[in-house]
């Protein structure tokens, strides 16, 4: 199948990327992983593609003590390589398959903003945030639990650019996991779970939260107490799981559950690991 016309634009910086987006508006192509068969089966129809793939501002990865910062034309496999991160690149490994994260972007896939991705949860768990610009106004930094609006939906707006995105540091004896289920790999989960946990001084779990993938609109993100059973039993009191072909709503809630308490169970290690 073929796209509908479309008028093609490269600025050679953000600034002009920026100026295109205020005055024709369009989408943004980076990536191009999920807007472009979207544009070859006609779900989409924008007159005008602003591509920032080639744009060496937004091709950075900015790793400090706090955290790390990723520009939006970085690729998911530039992101696993650089390891800059243990639970984005835990995520990432998880992600399709290699020949979609040699051209897929993190940011492009927090915009996309798919209930079913990997990479919307990682940033809700961590409580991270996306950079947003425009031409005639100021940068802001919208946070996780902000940015995601419902199913395919965030915050950026028309004439919007997402330019980077923040995920926080893991803390002293803190640990994380990612425990997923799909029919095969690189197919989108069926359900998946992944969880920080930080351990106190005195080893015993002293903040616990979990995100849940593709059992709500958006990432489900509870913070837990109790053992893993009992916050198994809290997840699947707030997810709100859809059926498919592939699966039923109620087959979703229970291993939704099964994975909160694996993946807790194996941060929780990891900190203890981390905090010996």
């Amino acid at each position: 199948m073929k796209p509908p016309p479309f008028e093609y634009h490269a600025p050679r910086d953000v600034g002009e990327a920026l100026r295109t987006l205020a005055e024709v508006g369009g989408k943004v192509l980076a990536g191009g992983q999920s807007l472009i068969p979207m544009l070859n089966m006609r779900l989409a129809a924008p007159a005008h593609l602003v591509d920032i793939s080639r744009l060496r501002e937004l091709q950075v990865m900015e790793a400090t003590e706090d955290g790390v910062r990723v520009g939006a034309a970085v690729t998911h496999a530039q992101a696993e390589r650089a390891e800059a991160h243990p639970l984005l690149s835990r995520a990432l490994k998880l992600v399709a398959h290699p020949v979609i994260r040699n051209r897929g972007t993190v940011v492009g896939s927090l915009v996309h903003a798919d209930p079913a991705a990997e990479l919307p949860a990682v940033l809700a768990v961590l409580g991270g945030s996306v950079r947003v610009a425009r031409w005639d106004g100021p940068v802001r930094d919208v946070g996780a639990q902000e940015f995601f609006v419902g199913p395919m939906e965030s915050a950026v707006q028309p004439g919007e650019l997402a330019v980077s995105a923040f995920f926080p540091a893991l803390g002293p004896r803190t640990g994380a996991a990612f425990e997923e289920v799909a029919r095969r790999h690189g197919d989108y989960a069926l359900a998946g779970v992944c969880a920080v946990v930080t351990l106190g001084e005195d080893g015993h779990v002293e903040a616990a939260t979990l995100a849940c993938v593709g059992v709500g609109p958006v990432p489900v993100v509870v913070d837990v107490t109790g053992s893993p059973a009992e916050a198994a039993r809290a997840v699947r009191e707030r997810v709100e799981p859809e059926g498919d072909i592939h699966a039923s709503a109620d087959y979703r809630r229970h291993l939704v559950g099964v994975l909160a308490e694996r993946a807790l169970r194996n941060a929780t290690r990891e900190a203890g690991v981390r905090g010996a």
